[in-house]
C-alpha cells in the first residue's frame, strides 16, 4: 500500500492537472479511489497470487494525453472527466472480452522490442509532462521556452523535487524495508516545510500552486456511483469517436503491463498464472473502479515486488493491500492537500526514468540487433510526435514485420537430397541399385519446416527453381511444417503444373493433422483445391519411406524392371547373393538349405529368439521391425525377392535383434550355420566364397547407411 498509494495520487494528479491545475485535488482523489477499488476487486477475480493491481504509468500517460487532446479540441473542461471515465469503461470491457476470447496468450507474445518502445515512449511522455511541474512553469508556457527562461522557475518546487528524486535514488542503497517512493515523498514534504520556515507564504494551502490543495468531493459516495452510471445514458456517438482509439490502446497496454508483471511473478513464486482469467479479472476490477469514480490501472511491478519480498504469496495479500488503501484514504485524505506538486513530479520523473529502456542503446553495437533498436526508436518517436494511439498501431505493424523477418531469416528448407543420396527402406538388389544410381537425379526430396506463408514462399521457390526445371519427381516431406497459407498452396499448384509438363508428379508425405495451431494441412489443401483425387498430378503418402519406394519403382519400371517379374519361386542359382557360383558349389549349398513357407503377417523370427540361420527370399516380401515400448514397432528395412536377411545371427550366432515379418506370402531358403559348417570343414573354398559374398553385401549396405547418416547429420 505504501508503494501503490503515493504513485496512484501522482498519476491522478498527472491526468487531471492536464485538464486544469485547479483539478489536481480531484485527480488525487480519483487516484486514491482507483487504488482502493482495484486492490480489492482484482485479486478476487484475477486469481494470480500476490499480484497487486493499482493505477499505473501507462494508464496515466494515455489518459493525460487524451485529456490534453480534448482540451486542444475545445471540449468543455467539465465534460472531460466524464469522457475519461467512458474511456476507462470501454477499456475495461475490452479487457473482459480479451479474457473471454482467450486472448491472453496473444498479448503475451507481442515482440519485446515493440513493448520496450511503447513503454519507453510512455516514460518519455511522463517525463516531458512533469518537467514543467517540477519547474513550476505557468500553464501557457511551453517546455522549451520554460527551460531557457529561469525567471519563470519556482525554485521552492524545484528544490522539493530534487530532494525527492535524490532520496528515491539513494534509498535502496540505505534500506529496502521502507519503499523508496515513501521515503522520497516524506523527504519532499519535509523539505517543503523546512523551506516554509523561511518563506511563510508556502504554509498556506489555499490558492497555492505548489501544493495539491484541498480535496473536494463533488458529492457523496452514492452520488458518485449514480453519477457514473447516469453518464452512460448521456453518451453520444461523437463521444465514442473521441475516445475509441484511446480505449483500445489503454486496454492493450494495461493487459501487457499486467501480464508482464505476472511473468516476473511466476519466476519469483515458481507458479504459473492463468493469463486469460487474469485479463478477465483486471477488466472486472477496472469496471469496479469506473463505477466508484476511480482511475484505471493494471498489475504493477513495484507494489507486487514489495508484496512478494515481504512474504505475500496468496491473493489475500492483494485484498489486504486494498483494505489498507481504504483505511489510508479515510485517515489521511485531509493531509493529502499538503503534498507538494514538486514531490509528486519528482516521483513520476524517477518512474519515467526507470520505464525507459536504456539497455536498448546496446543494440546499436551489433549489426544483427540494429533492426530491433530501430523498432524501439520508431515506436518512441511516433509516440512523441503523433501520439500513443498511433504508436500502438505502429507497434502492431512492426510486430508483424518482425515476425516475417524472423521467418525469412530461417529457411523453411531443412534439407534437400536426391535419390542418389537417400533410398527407401526396401533393400534393392545390386542390379536395381545400379539403375537407381544412374537415374537418381530424376527425383529430389525436400524436408520442409516451420511456417509456409507469403513471407517464406518466394525464398522456397528460388531454392527449388533449378529442380523444377530438371527433375521429374519432387517429394515434399511435411512432418515439420507448422502452418500453411493460400500463397504456399498456390505455389504447390504451380510446381505440380511444371512437373506434369515433363510427365512427372509432385508428392507429399507426413502431412501433420494435429498441429499446435490446430490446422489440418491435408484438409486445408483439399479445401483450396490443391488435391483433387486421381490424375491431379499430386500424390499423398502417409510416411516418406512409402513415397521413396513409389519413386524407386517408377524409375525401375522405366528401365524395364517389373515389381513381380518372377511369378514363381526362385531357384538357388537365381538368388543374387549366389550369382556366378558353378553347379558344384550350388549342389553343395542345396545340401545345407531347407525350404520354408511363411504366410502374410506371420513372423519368420522374433526379437530375442535364438538361431543361426540366414534366409534367402525365393518369393515374397519380408519386413524387419524393431519392437518399441507401448507395443509400437519401428520399420527398419524391407527385403524382396532374390535378397537375403538374418545374416547377423548367421555370423555371430547371437540372439535376434528385431522381428522379421512376412509382408506377403513368402517362400524362403533357410541356410543354417551349423549345417553350413559341417560342409565347410570338408570344403574350405566353399566357406571362403560364401563368406566373401556375405561380407561384400554387408559392405554395400553399410556404405548406403553411411551415406544417409551423413545427410542426416549434415549441418
Amino acid at each position: 500500500m505504501l508503494v501503490a498509494l503515493p504513485s496512484a495520487i501522482a498519476f491522478g494528479v498527472l491526468v487531471f492537472s492536464a485538464i486544469s491545475p485547479d483539478m489536481a485535488g480531484q485527480g488525487a482523489l480519483v487516484g486514491m479511489i482507483g487504488a482502493a477499488a482495484l486492490g480489492l476487486v482484482a485479486p478476487l477475480f484475477g486469481g494470480t497470487p500476490a499480484l497487486i493491481t493499482a493505477p499505473c504509468a501507462p494508464a496515466a500517460a494515455i489518459l493525460a494525453g487524451l485529456a490534453v487532446g480534448l482540451v486542444s479540441l475545445g471540449v468543455e473542461p467539465g465534460r472531460i472527466p466524464g469522457l475519461l471515465a467512458i474511456t476507462a469503461l470501454f477499456s475495461a470491457l475490452l479487457q473482459v472480452l480479451y479474457g473471454l476470447l482467450k486472448g491472453g496468450r496473444l498479448i503475451k507474445y507481442i515482440p519485446y522490442p515493440v513493448v520496450s518502445g511503447y513503454l519507453s515512449g510512455v516514460g518519455l511522455i511522463i517525463a516531458l509532462g512533469q518537467l514543467p511541474k517540477l519547474l513550476g512553469l505557468p500553464n501557457e508556457t511551453g517546455l522549451m521556452h520554460g527551460l531557457v527562461s529561469p525567471e519563470l522557475w519556482q525554485w521552492p518546487g524545484i528544490i522539493v523535487g530534487l530532494i525527492t528524486i535524490t532520496v528515491m535514488l539513494l534509498a535502496p542503497r540505505i534500506t529496502r524495508k521502507i519503499p523508496a517512493a515513501i521515503l522520497g515523498l516524506l523527504s519532499g514534504i519535509g523539505g517543503y516545510f523546512i523551506l516554509g520556515l523561511f518563506m511563510p507564504s508556502l504554509l498556506s494551502v489555499e490558492a497555492n500552486p505548489l501544493l495539491i490543495g484541498p480535496i473536494r468531493s463533488t458529492g457523496s459516495f452514492l452520488q458518485t456511483v449514480s453519477g457514473r452510471f447516469s453518464s452512460l445514458l448521456a453518451i453520444r456517438m461523437e463521444d465514442l469517436r473521441l475516445v475509441a482509439y484511446s480505449a483500445l490502446a489503454l486496454s492493450a497496454l494495461l493487459s501487457i503491463d499486467t501480464l508482464k508483471t505476472c511473468v516476473v511473478l511466476d519466476a519469483l513464486t515458481r507458479s504459473r498464472h492463468n493469463s486469460n482469467r487474469e485479463l478477465f479479472g483486471q477488466g472486472i476490477a477496472n469496471l469496479a473502479s469506473f463505477a466508484v469514480g476511480g482511475m484505471a490501472g493494471a498489475g504493477t511491478m513495484g507494489p507486487t515486488l514489495v508484496n512478494v519480498t515481504s512474504g505475500g504469496r496468496r491473493m489475500q495479500s492483494g485484498v489486504a493491500e486494498g483494505v489498507l488503501v481504504v483505511l489510508a484514504i479515510l485517515a489521511l485524505a485531509p493531509l493529502i492537500a499538503w503534498v507538494p506538486i514538486g514531490a509528486l513530479a519528482g516521483i513520476l520523473l524517477v518512474v519515467a526514468f526507470r520505464m525507459f529502456d536504456w539497455h536498448a542503446f546496446r543494440l546499436l553495437q551489433h549489426a544483427e540487433t540494429r533492426l530491433d533498436f530501430t523498432v524501439i526508436a520508431v515506436v518512441v518517436i511516433v509516440a512523441e510526435t503523433v501520439g500513443l494511439i498511433a504508436a500502438s498501431a505502429t507497434g502492431i505493424g512492426l510486430a508483424i514485420l518482425l515476425f516475417i523477418r524472423d521467418q525469412i531469416r530461417g529457411s523453411v528448407l531443412r534439407r534437400r537430397v536426391s535419390l542418389k543420396e537417400i533410398s527407401s527402406k526396401t533393400h534393392r538388389l545390386e542390379s536395381e541399385r545400379a539403375i537407381l544410381q544412374e537415374h537418381g537425379d530424376e527425383a529430389a526430396v525436400y524436408e520442409l519446416q516451420g511456417n509456409l506463408f507469403f513471407g517464406t514462399t518466394d525464398q522456397l521457390y528460388m531454392e527449388m527453381e533449378s529442380d523444377l526445371k530438371t527433375r521429374k519427381w519432387l517429394l515434399l516431406d511435411m512432418r515439420r511444417v507448422q502452418s500453411i497459407d493460400y500463397t504456399a498452396a498456390h505455389f504447390f499448384t504451380q510446381m505440380k503444373d511444371r512437373l506434369q509438363e515433363r510427365g512427372g508428379e509432385l508428392l507429399f508425405s507426413g502431412m501433420p493433422s494435429s498441429l499446435p495451431n490446430r490446422q489440418d494441412l491435408y484438409r486445408y489443401m483439399v479445401r483450396v483445391g490443391l488435391f483433387g483425387g486421381e490424375g491431379s498430378g499430386i500424390r499423398i503418402f502417409e510416411i516418406r519411406d512409402e513415397a521413396l519406394e513409389w519413386i524407386e519403382n517408377r524409375i525401375l519400371e522405366a528401365a524395364g524392371w517389373t515389381q513381380n517379374k518372377e511369378e514363381g519361386a526362385l531357384d538357388l542359382n537365381q538368388i543374387e547373393l549366389l550369382h556366378g557360383f558353378d553347379d558344384s558349389v550350388l549342389d553343395k549349398l542345396r545340401q545345407c538349405v531347407k525350404e520354408r513357407t511363411v504366410h502374410i503377417g506371420e513372423k519368420v523370427f522374433s526379437r530375442g529368439d535364438e538361431g543361426d540361420e540366414t534366409f534367402l527370399i525365393r518369393r515374397g516380401i519380408v519386413r524387419i521391425l524393431l519392437p518399441l515400448k507401448g507395443g509400437k514397432r519401428h520399420h527398419l528395412a524391407t527385403f524382396g525377392q532374390g535378397d537375403f536377411f538374418g545374416e547377423m545371427a548367421f555370423l555371430d550366432r547371437g540372439r535376434r535383434s528385431a522381428d522379421a515379418e512376412a509382408k506377403t506370402d513368402c517362400d524362403l531358403y533357410v541356410l543354417s550355420r551349423r549345417e553350413f559348417n559341417s560342409h565347410v570343414y570338408n570344403d574350405a573354398v566353399l566357406g571362403v566364397r560364401v563368406f566373401a559374398r556375405i561380407a561384400r553385401a554387408i559392405s554395400l549396405r553399410l556404405r548406403q547407411t553411411d551415406s544417409e547418416l551423413r545427410i542426416i547429420e549434415d549441418r
